[in-house]
């Protein structure tokens, strides 16, 4: 017999005695037992969820799976912006959305401002000030600069272990906490009313009367008969969720938890009820949002899960709420709504978080449709929309994100009904970052934003399909070609293609330099240039019909070089490359000289009337073998190899595309001038090379056509 509360308590005796055992994190809510082994459990509580396979003598830790539970979601405008939200159980966080390298760990996060329950909100002109709340109305202002993290509370009474009816201003543990969007200094957090600071919480001012039903019966303690739980999250006839437009400056509205919704257009100064008619008594309002497309026109979440309702409760309104449209047909009868968010760029698309999942519509909410995709079935606490990403706050599964929301906006019946087409991405920018380079998900590592492009295009029939995607310049030149049947003389690259949605990835780099088997060289690379920022063209071929699309390569916000610091560099690493593949391809020609040489000579050897041929090949042999081991040093076998052997021409020239590389800057005087001097060398090897492909090559063939030999043939011409 197990009960659960903030540990456990086990009985082995049918529950005559009990005792107490700890899970590596407490308040337990649930606990399954696998019915064919009771020894195996899953326990789940405020930190997630763990495992034990010995009947909870031991448990999995629970930081090795995404189960945080956010209860909101907001972001700054650094770059990589950031993503913010408050933990149950567990601090706040701010966590980078994308990363140079190739996962988001928690090196990429940390705490921030407030507690485990509470809204976020930062300044807009600087993202180290975040303002955060908590239950009792906790509230702090934290500097991340200065790590200087202060209470700023509106009204410090500490209410702890007192119902509702006793305190001045009642603040609910998840109370709204945000910045004006017009005025940055403009700071709000909601109680029973609404309040307002200019000068970050050095001091309050309330503009709002009461928003609330302020019903005694519903002011009293919390929980019992065993034991109380005021800690502000029972706080009852509070306001819940408030918002003030983006688009209309003074325009504000405030919902309560018990059903009511309040607006003023004049920054507080008077204030009107406006609930929509058939809202169900006692419902609480979870979200508003406003419409960028429409003066008045916003949208409102409710629940009404407290008391066993579980329909879905959004509403919309064009007239500043003296009309409402109730918007709720597809979404499943007990699929209750916590937030409603307006997409800024197309008009009538909508997102919905739901107790068990999202949804979409694109017709101004008269229809919804399943957005699950591969979200797990969780949740939705809140939406945020930034930069074309939507991102998502649950309860269980932490937080998701789609990072480019843009082929919604261009989403259409002709679209779908096409049997092919290329959506226009997202400006994508050029700095690195990747996916799990390292052999696999992570599971405690976040999924990382893919470095370079992303185009995504539908293809209605593949089975008889030949597709190619090709990357080109503004002016229609070739970088990059990807294709169902590639040409590999070409360097075209396999494209992997599937009925419905299709994505692919370029990370922007031009064609590598050409390698051959068992090239090894130490901090060099063989790897093209980034594409500078501008335009580009992606063009979608499916069996010689095309699609295209422009798209846009953005510059790193972060670095200080300009787009004449990234050109000469991009000039730079393509000369670079050439003189690297100049170089190697003279490996590779050795190379087959020699094998060709060896095979024809090979009968010849140590027979007298063969003595001229022979001592010409060996002569010819022995002076290819100078030149390779002056362009490539031939004894590496191993990566660790050049430690022990000086490297040679090709890796020293290589190794200037990484020294070029490093920022987005143009190369230094002293990097053009050891790449003239190294260049210089290669083409003293590579002359010498010429004359034994011109003269003794020839040479040796007409001696051995002479002797009626078959002569030496090539797969490709040497002088290349």
């Amino acid at each position: 017999v197990y009960v659960l509360n903030v540990s456990y308590h086990k009985s082995k005796d049918g529950g005559k005695t009990f005792a107490r055992y700890n899970a590596p994190h407490g308040d337990h809510h649930d606990l399954w037992i696998a019915p064919e082994d009771n020894q195996r459990m899953v326990i789940a509580d405020d930190g997630g969820a763990q495992v034990s396979f010995d009947a909870g003598e031991n448990w999995s830790t629970y930081h090795n799976q995404p189960t945080a539970q956010f209860y909101r979601v907001t972001t700054d405008n650094s770059f990589p912006y950031r993503i913010y939200g408050a933990q149950q159980d567990n601090s706040t966080v701010r966590i980078a959305h994308r990363t140079d390298g190739y996962s988001i760990g928690e090196r990429d996060w940390e705490s921030t401002a407030g507690g485990e329950s509470g809204h976020i909100a930062i300044d807009p002109t600087n993202n180290d000030i975040v303002y955060g709340g908590s239950y009792d109305g906790y509230l702090t202002r934290e500097n991340h600069k200065t790590k200087e993290s202060r209470n700023i509370n509106v009204w410090p009474d500490n209410p702890m272990g007192h119902g509702a009816e006793g305190a001045k201003y009642r603040f609910q543990w998840n109370f709204p906490i945000f910045i004006s969007p017009h005025n940055p200094k403009k700071l709000y957090a909601a109680s029973n009313v609404l309040h307002v600071s200019y000068n970050e919480g050095q001091s309050w001012e309330s503009i709002s009367p009461d928003l609330t039903r302020n019903d005694p019966t519903k002011l009293g303690s919390s929980g019992g008969p065993v034991t109380k739980d005021n800690t502000s999250v029972e706080y009852y006839c509070t306001i819940f969720a408030v918002n003030e437009s983006p688009f209309e400056k003074d325009l504000i509205v405030a919902g309560s938890d018990d059903g009511m919704l309040h607006i003023t257009k004049n920054a507080g100064k008077n204030w009107e009820k406006i609930t929509p008619p058939d809202l169900p008594e006692w419902s609480m309002f979870n979200s508003v949002d406003f419409d960028p497309h429409a003066k008045g026109s916003f949208y409102v979440a409710a629940t009404k899960y407290k008391s066993g309702d579980y329909r879905p409760l959004l509403y919309k309104t064009k007239d500043y709420g003296k009309t409402w449209t109730k918007i709720v047909n597809g979404i499943d009868a007990n699929h209750f709504t916590r937030v409603v968010r307006v997409d800024h760029k197309r008009q009538g698309l909508l997102y919905t978080g739901t107790e068990s999942g999202m949804y979409v519509s694109f017709d101004d909410g008269a229809s919804w449709k399943s957005f699950q995709l591969n979200l797990p079935i969780v949740p939705i606490t809140d939406l945020t929309i930034k930069d074309d990403n939507l991102i998502a706050a649950t309860q269980g599964r932490s937080f998701w994100l789609i990072d480019d929301i843009t082929p919604l906006h261009q989403l259409s019946t002709t679209v779908s009904n096409s049997p092919a087409h290329i959506f226009k991405p997202t400006p994508s920018y050029r700095m690195d970052g990747g996916q799990f380079g390292r052999g696999g998900i992570s599971k405690t590592e976040g999924t990382n934003h893919p470095g370079g492009v992303t185009i995504y295009y539908i293809l209605k029939d593949t089975a008889k399909s030949t597709v190619s995607l090709e990357y080109l310049s503004a002016d229609g030149k070739l970088i990059k070609k990807f294709s169902t049947k590639p040409d590999k003389k070409k360097k075209e690259e396999k494209l992997s293609i599937k009925e419905g949605m299709n994505s692919h990835n370029w990370n922007t780099r031009y064609p590598d330099a050409e390698t051959f088997d068992g090239l090894i060289m130490w901090a060099a690379s063989t790897r093209g240039p980034k594409a500078v920022p501008g335009t580009y063209l992606a063009r979608l071929t499916v069996n010689d019909k095309a699609y295209e699309t422009e798209f846009e390569i953005l510059k790193d916000p972060r670095t200080s070089g300009t787009i004449a610091d990234i050109q000469a560099q991009f000039d730079f690493i393509t000369k670079v490359m050439d003189k690297l593949s100049e170089t190697n391809t003279a490996v590779k020609n050795i190379r087959e000289a020699r094998q060709q040489i060896n095979k024809v000579t090979e009968p010849m050897k140590g027979k007298e009337e063969m003595k001229d041929i022979n001592d010409l090949a060996k002569s010819t042999l022995e002076k290819m073998k100078v030149i390779e081991e002056a362009l490539y040093q031939t004894k590496n076998r191993s990566g660790q190899d050049p430690l022990n052997f000086p490297v040679r021409l090709n890796n020293k020239i290589g190794a200037l595309a990484g020294e070029a590389s490093s920022s987005d800057y143009r190369p230094n005087a002293q990097t053009l001038e050891v790449y003239k001097e190294i260049a210089g060398q290669i083409d003293v090897q590579l002359l010498e090379l010429d004359k034994i492909f011109k003269t003794d090559i020839p040479k040796l063939n007409n001696l051995i056509k002479q002797k009626d030999i078959d002569a030496i043939s090539f797969s490709k011409d040497l002088n290349q």
